[in-house]
């Protein structure tokens, strides 16, 4: 017969990590790689968010649609 090991995790064959530990280890080591990457993205996606939302305002949005007073003698 096969003997058991008792405590916690004496289920599990020597000492092979489990799904759950080796898909976060994963996970991380992948962020290690693409920091830089992953970072670029963000900056530029809050960015564009950020300038979005600034130019749907009316008061900034009539900076763009507003025609010059041409009877104005200066430039």
């Amino acid at each position: 017969m096969r003997q058991q090991r008792g405590g916690i995790g004496g289920g599990r064959r020597g000492d092979e990590p489990g799904l759950l530990t080796r898909a976060v280890d994963r996970v991380f080591r992948f962020v290690r790689l693409a920091e830089f990457e992953i970072l670029f993205v963000l900056f530029f996606l809050v960015a564009f968010l950020l300038f979005k939302d600034l130019m749907s305002r009316p008061e900034y949005n009539q900076l763009f649609v507003k025609k010059p007073d041409l009877d104005d003698p200066w430039p």
